[in-house]
């Protein structure tokens, strides 16, 4: 479990703050975490603003402070997935002593002193994406990051054939769990796929898909026999599966990764992509939230907690890194069940 006397001094800061600001009409309102109208503000950062990806997640946060009255829940970001801007973001929301900091960080890293800060304040921090961060009381996933990357490479070889060179894309060499994940489909390709191999280290395409699209290019240019690609940005095979499809490559190159139907969908119609796989922000949202709450109340996180959210009902504790958490919540979209997920 997490240390427990940290997370104990954490919970009670924050809950302290609350329950002073319910015994008084006349709490300061810059008390933590208690709003203009005493409600408990929660603010989600995640990695930069806009985009279907992130967009998803506004939609449960909404859904989550609905059913928790008097719970405000914000999202906010910097206009680009820099980490000065994220750190520029969480710099500006200390003052305002949120009850809560939920975050996706573009590299856990940037961030230790930052969120540190935050946590010296009182607030609570819940990260997501961001195995091995220090300055959070939990980091939630939605699956193991290691067995995530073996399933998108098992994909991937029942796509190829079991053979043949693929890339590997990941929005930055910073986000960690990208690389995991590269790392993990790397791993399962030299235990159980001989015959494939990677042209080179995972490349970044700078959370953007026209980057994904230019450097597709340069890779089918300079590997004209490659077979495959994985994308770890949600934008990558939006970008990559449009340079298989200008190339008129469809049928010859198989293209797997972690995106959104609103995003990348509509390749899958000519082949462009083959399978979307991910897992639905929207309650990765949630269970981010649910975790602070939980904390806030008092509530230790534990392994095997459920978390109320769809895929987290028994969350796993990281046998390695004591405050790492993850759930069940992948999902593996094709053609033929694009319609059962609607966003």
């Amino acid at each position: 479990m997490v240390t427990q006397s940290r997370v104990k001094v954490l919970a009670f800061t924050a809950a302290a703050g609350v329950a002073l600001a319910a015994c008084s009409a006349s709490a300061d309102s810059t008390e933590a975490g208690v709003g203009d109208e005493g409600e408990v503000t929660m603010v989600n950062v995640v990695k930069l603003a806009g985009g279907d990806w992130f967009n998803r997640m506004e939609v449960g946060n909404q859904e989550w402070a609905a059913e928790h009255p008097g719970t405000v829940v914000t999202q906010t970001a910097g206009d680009d997935a820099s980490e000065e801007k994220q750190i520029a973001v969480i710099n500006d929301l200390i003052p305002q002593q949120p009850a809560a900091l939920t975050v996706v960080p573009n590299s856990p890293e940037s961030l230790e002193s930052v969120l540190k800060r935050a946590e010296e304040s009182g607030i609570v921090v819940i990260t997501h994406e961001a195995p091995g961060i220090e300055n959070a009381v939990a980091n939630i996933e939605a699956f193991d990051n290691n067995a995530y990357g073996g399933f998108q490479m098992d994909t991937l070889a029942a796509c190829m054939g079991d053979s043949g060179e693929y890339a590997h894309m990941v929005g930055s060499l910073t986000v960690a769990s990208h690389n995991v994940w590269a790392e993990g489909a790397l791993e399962r390709a030299a235990a159980d796929y001989p015959d494939i191999s990677r042209v080179a280290d995972p490349i970044s395409s700078e959370e953007d898909q026209e980057t994904a699209y230019q450097r597709t290019k340069e890779i089918i240019a300079t590997y004209p026999d490659i077979k495959g690609f994985i994308g770890a940005a949600s934008t990558d095979i939006a970008g990559i599966g449009r340079a298989v499809q200008e190339a008129g490559l469809q049928g010859d190159t198989c293209v797997v990764g972690t995106s959104t139907p609103s995003t990348a969908g509509s390749l899958l119609d000519d082949g462009s992509i083959d399978v979307i796989t991910g897992w639905d922000p929207a309650l990765a949202g949630q269970a981010m939230l649910q975790a602070a709450q939980l904390v806030m109340d008092g509530e230790e996180i534990v392994d095997g907690m459920d978390l109320g959210v769809p895929g987290y009902e028994s969350i796993t504790q990281d046998p390695e890194i004591a405050n790492n958490f993850y759930g069940d919540a992948w999902i593996e979209i094709r053609l033929d069940n694009l319609e059962d997920y609607p966003f």
